[in-house]
């Protein structure tokens, strides 16, 4: 059987760390098995979703470079749903219920009173057939639950988590559709699963409980149950959920200079005992991915990793991956000499101001005549690739100077810094002239 994921956000907002996180999986999940990865929009929430998040959720994918195999939307597939509920409605697997959201929340505060579970009582099922027909007949619409089977253990076998068991006369039956024909999301969700041949569904832990009420629902749709997975959830830097990873997005990422290789180098590893390799790219990290590299420990995102991994990119990027974005003029050799300094892509600009300058740097008043010197020597050398050791050589001999007396102050003099790129690569691309007017300067 071919493998098939999905990926199936709400348009309701920006997708934030989590859920880039959970796309990711499922990608490398239908990728390592040779299957396919479909991208659900899940936009029944007519209010809330809105047309801009849709094309955001497709932008942040393709940027991370998670292509899908098909894309559906649930907004257009109302009809599937209507034709799948009226055969549940049949099967007396659906039910009307006329509470309000007043009764029901007083129902529940007597029940924990009696220290009871806040299960709903099924009071509906006592209605008569008059009692419906009336209250239809008054204009008061019904909403609906899905009638869970109490007679039947709620079990599967978690690819990450492992056994599961529920006993579903602990669990209140859920409501499925509003009062106004509008659907929520846990029949839906299932109708297009079965629909779309999903076979495996992973997810945060938090669906543990939509999980347990689901699997029935498959049994009601005589459909064949997919495999489940719930991986632990992301926690913060601190060690505990963070109202920041909410906020955490690609637009954030993109704005702060990360590069996609980076968050997808990270976060594929998150939650697994597999170490974060940097120099993997989407399909090596298909070939190794693992359920069963997964622990139930949260997993800890923490954005001072990211950095350090961003940085691990960008050191390896070859020129062509990153000439797009350097500044006109910037060579392949300035590329490779300034490179090792980045942590991203976008400080190359600073250092490359470095070396077309203008730099203009006083030195302290016992190194200005040592700049001087150092000119003059300058003058005298062939100008080839050799000439920082030409230039350094000549100064130790003449000066006696040594160690950080002997390479700082010219360092100081030709950049106007204390560190940077390999100064022995760096001087030939500042140049002959500018380099003697940047030491006379200094002196």
């Amino acid at each position: 059987m071919t493998t098939v994921t999905r990926f199936a956000p709400s348009p309701t907002g920006h997708l934030h760390v989590g859920n880039i996180r959970a796309a990711l999986h499922n990608f490398l999940l239908a990728r390592q098995a040779g299957g396919r990865f479909v991208l659900r929009i899940d936009d029944t929430d007519a209010a809330r979703s809105e047309e801009a998040y849709v094309d955001a959720i497709r932008a942040d994918l393709a940027w991370l470079g998670l292509d899908w195999d098909a894309q559906e939307r649930q907004s257009a597939r109302f009809a599937i749903y209507e034709a799948a509920f009226a055969r549940l409605e049949a099967a007396g697997r659906v039910y009307p219920c006329w509470e309000t959201p007043q009764e029901l929340d007083l129902r529940r505060k007597v029940l924990l009173g009696r220290g009871l579970p806040p299960i709903y009582d099924r009071a509906a099922l006592k209605l008569t057939a008059q009692d419906k027909a009336a209250r239809i007949a008054a204009g008061d619409l019904p909403h609906w639950r899905f009638l869970l089977d109490h007679d039947e253990p709620i079990a599967w076998q978690d690819g990450i988590r492992g056994p599961q068991k529920f006993d579903p006369a602990q669990m209140s039956d859920p409501v499925v559709r509003r009062a106004d024909g509008s659907w929520l999301y846990m029949l839906p969700s299932v109708i297009d699963d079965v629909e779309m041949g999903i076979t495996q569904i992973l997810r945060g832990e938090d669906h543990v409980p939509n999980t347990a009420t689901q699997v029935q629902m498959f049994t009601a749709l005589g459909a064949p149950m997919p495999a489940f997975a719930h991986e632990a959830l992301l926690v913060g830097a601190e060690g505990k959920l963070s109202k920041r990873l909410g906020s955490l997005g690609v637009a954030h990422f993109r704005e702060a200079g990360i590069e996609p290789q980076a968050v997808v180098a990270l976060l594929a590893r998150l939650g697994t005992s597999d170490p974060v390799d940097p120099a993997l790219g989407l399909h090596e990290l298909a070939a190794s991915f693992d359920l069963a590299h997964f622990g139930r420990a949260p997993a800890r995102f923490d954005e001072a990793d990211l950095e350090r991994v961003n940085a691990a990119v960008v050191h390896a990027m070859p020129f062509a991956a990153a000439a797009p974005r350097l500044p006109d003029g910037m060579s392949t050799e300035a590329w490779e000499t300034i490179r090792p300094n980045l942590t991203r892509v976008a400080e190359a600009q600073d250092w490359w101001g470095v070396v077309t300058g203008p730099i203009t740097h006083v030195l302290p008043a016992e190194d200005r005549a040592y700049a001087l010197q150092a000119a003059d020597v300058l003058a005298t050398l062939p100008w080839d690739t050799d000439v920082w050791k030409a230039l350094t050589g000549a100064l130790k001999e003449a000066t006696g100077r040594k160690g950080k007396a002997l390479f700082l102050p010219l360092r100081q003099a030709l950049t106007g810094m204390d560190h940077g790129p390999d100064m022995a690569a760096l001087l030939p691309l500042i140049g002959r002239d500018a380099a003697l007017e940047r030491l006379r300067a200094a002196g």
